[in-house]
C-alpha cells in the first residue's frame, strides 16, 4: 500500500463514462458550430462567385471541318467531347478552339487530313457523355478527346458516379477501336471569383476527382493528361490575358496551352509519337494510384498504361507510366490565300 499522499481516489466507472461523455458532448458541439459557420461562410462564397460569373453568351465557334485537305489520303478523325473546356467556351473565332488547334496539330506531324467533330456541351457533366459518344461513333473516329469534371466539382456530383459515366465513355470507345485521351479534371482553385476558403476546398476536390478519373481511365484503356493547375500561375500573373471575359474560362492562349499539352499524348495514342525504350520500374513507373496522384499534383503529366517484365500489374496494381512531355507549339499557321481565323477547311457532306 502507498504512502497517504500518494492515494489516488477511486472514481466509479460510470463517472468517468460520464465525464467522457459530456467532454465529448462539448467538443461535438464545438465542431458542430464551427461546421455551421464555415458551411455559411462556403454558401455566402458560393453564392457571390455564381453571381460574379457571367451566364453563358453566344455558343463557342465550331471546330468541325477537315484541316490539311489537300494532304492526300483518306482523313483521320477526331471527335472532342465533354464540357465548356472541350468546346472552347470564351473564344470567338474557330482558330482559337481546342480541336483547331489539335487538328492543325496532328494533320502537321503526321502529314495527314484530319477531320473534326465537336460534341462537346457548354455545362455538361460526366453523366451526359453518353449521347456524346453514340452520337461520336456514327463518325467512326480514330481517337476522342475528352475533358470533363469541371461541373462535377461545382455541381458536388458524388466522385463514383462521376467516375462511372466517364469510364463507361472510354469502355465504348475502345470496343468501337477508338483511342481515348482524357483531360482530367482542371483545378478549380485558380479561378479567381472563388475566395479562400471554398478556393482551398475546390482546389482539394478537383485534385481528388482528378486521380480518380486517371485511376479509373488508364484501367479502361485510355490516356491520361493531368490539367490540375497548368495555367495556374500565369493566371494568377495576367488574369486578364489568360482568362476569358468571364474570369472562368480560358483565353485563347490558355486553351493554346491545354492543347499543347494534350497533343504530343494524341500523337502517342495514335502512334505517331516518338518510341518508348521498355520501361524499368524507375523509369517513371509507378502503381496505378502512385501515378495518378502524382498526376494530379503536377499538371501536363502523361499517364497511361505500360508493360514491366511483360505483366500488367505488379503488387500494388496496374503498371503506369509518367511522362512530362515538352509543350508541342500548335498555333495554327495563316497559309496564303486563307484568312487567319478560317483553317483550310473541307465542307462536311
Amino acid at each position: 500500500m502507498g504512502e497517504a499522499g500518494s492515494v489516488v481516489p477511486v472514481v466509479p466507472r460510470w463517472h468517468r463514462a460520464r465525464q467522457v461523455a459530456r467532454l465529448a458532448a462539448i467538443g461535438t458541439g464545438a465542431t458542430a458550430a464551427a461546421i455551421a459557420a464555415t458551411g455559411g461562410v462556403l454558401l455566402g462564397q458560393a453564392r457571390q462567385a455564381r453571381q460574379a460569373i457571367p451566364m453563358a453568351e453566344a455558343p463557342p465557334p465550331r471546330c468541325d471541318g477537315v484541316y490539311g485537305a489537300k494532304i492526300p489520303g483518306a482523313p483521320l478523325t477526331l471527335v472532342i467531347l465533354g464540357d465548356s473546356s472541350a468546346a472552347s467556351y470564351g473564344v470567338r473565332r474557330r482558330r482559337e478552339t481546342l480541336g483547331s488547334l489539335l487538328a492543325t496539330g496532328l494533320s502537321r506531324r503526321l502529314h495527314r487530313a484530319v477531320r473534326v467533330h465537336r460534341f462537346a456541351v457548354v455545362g455538361a457533366l460526366s453523366a451526359g457523355l453518353r449521347p456524346q459518344v453514340e452520337a461520336a461513333l456514327e463518325c467512326a473516329p480514330d481517337v476522342a478527346v475528352i475533358m470533363v469534371g469541371g461541373n462535377d466539382v461545382t455541381n458536388r456530383s458524388p466522385y463514383s458516379v462521376a467516375v462511372r459515366h466517364l469510364v463507361d465513355a472510354v469502355r465504348t470507345l475502345r470496343a468501337a477501336g477508338c483511342e481515348v485521351v482524357v483531360g482530367t479534371c482542371p483545378d478549380l482553385g485558380a479561378i479567381q471569383p472563388i475566395q479562400p476558403p471554398l478556393r482551398w476546398l475546390a482546389r482539394r476536390w478537383s485534385r481528388q476527382l482528378a486521380t480518380a478519373q486517371t485511376v479509373a481511365v488508364v484501367e479502361a484503356g485510355g490516356w491520361t493528361v493531368s490539367l490540375g493547375d497548368l495555367l495556374g500561375p500565369r493566371f494568377s500573373a495576367e488574369p486578364t490575358r489568360m482568362f476569358a471575359w468571364d474570369r472562368f474560362h480560358p483565353s485563347a492562349e490558355g486553351y493554346a496551352m491545354a492543347a499543347a499539352a494534350l497533343l504530343p499524348t494524341v500523337l502517342s495514342a495514335l502512334g505517331g509519337g516518338e518510341r518508348r525504350p521498355t520501361p524499368a520500374r524507375g523509369d517513371g513507373v509507378r502503381s496505378l494510384p502512385e501515378a495518378a496522384q502524382e498526376a494530379a499534383r503536377h499538371a501536363g503529366t502523361e499517364v497511361s498504361g505500360v508493360q514491366v517484365r511483360g505483366r500488367d500489374h505488379g503488387p500494388a496494381g496496374r503498371w503506369a507510366q509518367l511522362r512530362r512531355r515538352a509543350f508541342f507549339g500548335v498555333a495554327p499557321v495563316p497559309q496564303p490565300g486563307v484568312a487567319a481565323d478560317s483553317p483550310q477547311l473541307e465542307e462536311l457532306a
